[in-house]
């Protein structure tokens, strides 16, 4: 998979989805299972970055009566569905994990969903603070291709080893079923080739703390350049 151009950064420019003008700094963070993500997405939130949660929005587009959720049981049928309307995770993952083909249409269904959520946040945020930096936290961000419609992509990455490790001691894993989850998700090497920006979190999380503060830093710098402070 190769690395395609996003639209560069314009102060001037307007989102796709967005009618107003863009001065919010829209940044992606992504990486695989077991390197960190999730915790330097904890670290930009509190230098005060907007933090989009791509399975908190995954989530939202399926409560009962949404678009999301009819279309999902529209698909896959209503045995998807609980009783009270809610979604059946157990059973829609039962259906889609074990083939390709309707994971990646369930993927596909909600996909749309999902990015109109993501776009709805981030522009309230923006009319709140237009100086301000949005983060849209999602693993799957390359493959999907949402990185393109972002200004920046962060990828946060560690040695196979620990990430290894990780895996295996926060779900228990076998080394087989932690190697087999990790052999599943593109490479490691291949995200950090989408990168504007690497965060390692081999070495502990202090450094992984220092590099995000560095890479902040860096973000702010950018948006002062285009005219947002």
């Amino acid at each position: 998979m190769s690395k395609e151009p996003r639209c560069p950064i314009d102060s001037g420019s307007t989102h796709h989805s967005s009618l107003i003008t863009k001065f919010m700094l829209r940044v992606g963070l992504t990486g695989s299972i077991g390197v960190g993500k999730s915790f330097v997405a904890s670290l930009f939130s509190e230098l005060g970055c907007y933090v989009v949660d791509a399975d908190e929005t995954a989530r939202a587009v399926v409560v009962p009566n949404s678009p999301g959720l009819k279309s999902v049981a529209s698909e896959f049928g209503e045995e998807v569905l609980q009783s009270d309307g809610t979604l059946d995770r157990a059973k829609l993952g039962a259906l889609v994990f074990a083939d390709t083909d309707k994971r990646l249409k369930l993927n596909s269904i909600l996909h749309p969903y999902i990015i109109a959520e993501q776009d709805k946040l981030l522009r309230a945020w923006e009319l709140q603070d237009s100086k301000g930096i949005g983060i849209v936290d999602a693993a799957l961000m390359i493959e999907s291709g949402g990185y393109k419609r972002l200004d920046k992509l962060i990828v946060v990455h560690c040695r196979p080893d620990v990430q290894l490790e990780r895996i295996m001691a926060r779900n228990n894993l076998s080394r087989d079923q932690a190697e087999e989850r990790i052999a599943a998700q593109m490479s490691q090497q291949e995200k950090m080739t989408f990168a504007d920006y690497l965060i390692d979190t081999s070495d502990g999380f202090e450094r992984a703390r220092k590099r995000t503060a560095e890479v902040y830093g860096e973000l702010k710098l950018l948006l002062k350049q285009q005219g947002g402070e």
